[in-house]
């Protein structure tokens, strides 16, 4: 294929696309307009919004995330793992609706077993490119659905979700945690504490309702619960699946600065080192590798 393509990572809540000139990015759109947040359009029309500006290139597009899922555009069949992630490139779905340009999408990947039951969209594009920028054997992919991925060179042979984020936002929103509390604020310090204390004692279902009974006691700032919530939470996903995968990894978290941050310091608290990288780095980076296979 051409060195000049757009690409969309299109998710649950956002979309991003690059317009990718002779090999370069030249040009970003950022929009809130992920598939649970089409407010009435259909992707189709997203899309065709999304493209506008560089529609008269004339240029293919690939996309990855969760416009692939059930819940997107087509729901375009997992490749079960254990899987090689040079393989993305031969197994593109290409969207055959009637388009102004051709399109393809990334597939997802599967594990559907007994012991292990798990999915992912859009992570692929960015493991593929981690492995061309910063190769591991263990992922980290903090998030709403946090993913830990081992691999053994560029086959993924195993990966777990943490649900932490999603867990963060309804504890927060929709529980007793959170209720009558005032704006939250950052607290690096409380943040810490809950940190190490979800790492000492990674089993803490038993302990949630100690949250919300550590404010009402004025033993926790009201402002500083969802620190303190965030690092326990983190602090037991991270105590847990280095119980699962091991400790010795070498490790490579892949997100935005913020998450990568709070996760560094749980892997620091574990004494494991960590390297981070910028999730729209690892996405881009695996996309040209994508293209680069189609091409072959």
């Amino acid at each position: 294929m051409t060195a000049s393509y757009i690409a969309l990572d299109w998710g649950s809540t956002n979309l991003r696309a690059f317009l990718y000139q002779q090999g370069k990015c030249t040009a970003q759109i950022r929009s809130e307009r992920g598939i649970t947040r089409l407010d009435g359009n259909t992707p189709q029309q997203v899309f065709s919004d999304v493209i506008a500006p560089w529609q008269s290139l004339n240029l293919p597009v690939i996309m990855a995330g969760m416009i692939g899922s059930n819940a997107g555009w087509i729901d375009v069949p997992y490749l079960s793992a254990p899987v090689n992630l040079d393989a993305l490139g031969q197994h593109l779905f290409p969207l055959e609706a009637a388009l102004p340009v051709k399109a393809w999408l990334v597939p997802g990947i599967c594990f559907n077993r007994d012991d292990n039951c798990n999915v992912m969209r859009g992570e692929e594009t960015q493991l593929l490119g981690a492995y061309d920028e910063s190769p591991a054997s263990l992922y980290l992919m903090p998030g709403t659905h946090s993913k830990w991925v081992h691999a053994e060179g560029s086959k993924i042979s195993d990966f777990r979700t943490a649900m932490t984020g999603e867990l963060h936002h309804l504890l927060m929103n929709y529980s007793l945690i959170g209720k009558g509390l005032p704006e939250q604020q950052n607290s690096a310090d409380i943040f810490r504490l809950g940190l190490e204390s979800g790492f000492r004692q990674p089993e803490i279902t038993g302990r949630l309702f100690e949250v919300r009974a550590a404010h009402v006691l004025n033993r926790l700032a009201k402002t500083a619960v969802s620190d303190w919530l965030s690092g326990l939470l983190i602090g037991s996903e991270v105590a847990q699946m280095l119980s699962h995968f091991g400790r010795e990894h070498r490790i490579t978290v892949i997100g935005n600065p913020l998450l990568t941050g709070r996760y560094g310091q749980a892997l620091d608290l574990a004494g494991i080192g960590g390297q981070a990288l910028d999730g729209d780095q690892a996405f881009q980076s695996g996309i040209r590798r994508i293209v680069n296979a189609m091409g072959n």
